[in-house]
């Protein structure tokens, strides 16, 4: 039997829809509208990219946005200054600093200057506590993504084996500590996984969730999983250009051989990637409602 094919694009889209549904009960309700603030240093194409896409996706939905496009010799103390400014405006509920960011500034110190409230993002360390002890306000963008795909898909997580490839802060961390919880779309048991696991298909083949953030194309082949495990693919990885001088895109997992004994498997692109954006606004959402007391 096929695998069944996990769309993020789907899935964004409905969770898109009820968010726009969420937004228009606030202003009229409460006239509360969310705002996003995201603030680009420097000129990298990918980042240009994906900073529009926050900026189309806020618009559509009914979420202020505010976008900040600062030069590359930016000052550490003027980027500091900007994100004072940003914490205290009322306006503003959700702070997103995109990265990487130059190498003069540091990265660390500027993460840990947004307040913790305005985190929408999900990486500063009173956040990444709040979600080890199982009492976040805002989950990672990735990992929530990840998370939703699973309980919309009909995926049963409860008492799962979840074997996750990566152990990054962005995304392989945070997902095992989302899936460990003591709650409704989580209590499984987690494995990771990373560079100096010794036999990592040991591990993969007993996975019934198997998640793969290696960074590396098709790290993950048809013989190293079990018959019915259910993959999600976080990887992009670029391996080259169509004759048209389209970027041909490829995950972590070798999708044409794994969805051959897969139950459902995510593809790439259009799989996590949509999830993203889409968790990006979920908390925006929220953070506008815990600063109106209205959670």
């Amino acid at each position: 039997m096929p695998a069944q094919i996990i769309s993020g694009t789907e899935v964004a889209k409905q969770i898109r829809e009820e968010l726009r549904q969420e937004i228009a009960e606030l202003k009229q309700k409460h006239n509360l509208t969310p705002g996003l603030a995201t603030i680009l240093v420097g000129e990298d194409p990918a980042s240009q990219v994906y900073v529009g896409a926050k900026e189309k996706t806020s618009l559509a939905l009914g979420i202020y946005s505010e976008r900040h496009d600062l030069p590359a010799d930016t000052s550490e103390e003027e980027l500091l200054a900007l994100i004072d400014k940003l914490n205290k405006d009322p306006k503003i509920h959700g702070i997103l600093i995109q990265l990487p960011l130059p190498k003069h500034i540091n990265e660390t110190r500027v993460l840990y200057a947004v307040d913790p409230k305005k985190d929408v993002d999900g990486f500063h360390p009173v956040n990444v506590g709040k979600l080890m002890i199982g009492e976040p306000d805002y989950l990672p963008c990735t990992p929530h993504g990840i998370q939703q795909l699973l309980i919309r898909s009909g995926v049963k997580i409860e008492g799962a084996e979840v074997v996750i490839v990566g152990r990054s802060n962005i995304v392989g961390k945070p997902i095992a500590n989302i899936l460990l919880q003591k709650k409704e779309g989580a209590n499984a048991t987690v494995t990771v996984c990373h560079t100096r696991t010794r036999d990592i298909s040991l591990h993969t083949k007993r996975a019934d969730i198997l998640i793969v953030a290696a960074g590396k194309p098709k790290a993950i082949t048809a013989d190293m999983v079990k018959e019915g495990v259910v993959v999600i693919d976080v990887g992009v990885n670029r391996i080259g250009k169509t004759a048209e001088g389209k970027a041909i895109l490829v995950g972590d997992v070798d999708f044409d051989a794994v969805k051959e004994k897969a139950k459902a498997i995510t593809p790439v692109p259009g799989g996590v990637g949509p999830m993203t954006i889409t968790m990006l606004m979920l908390n925006t959402v929220k953070a506008a409602k815990l600063a109106a007391g209205l959670v």
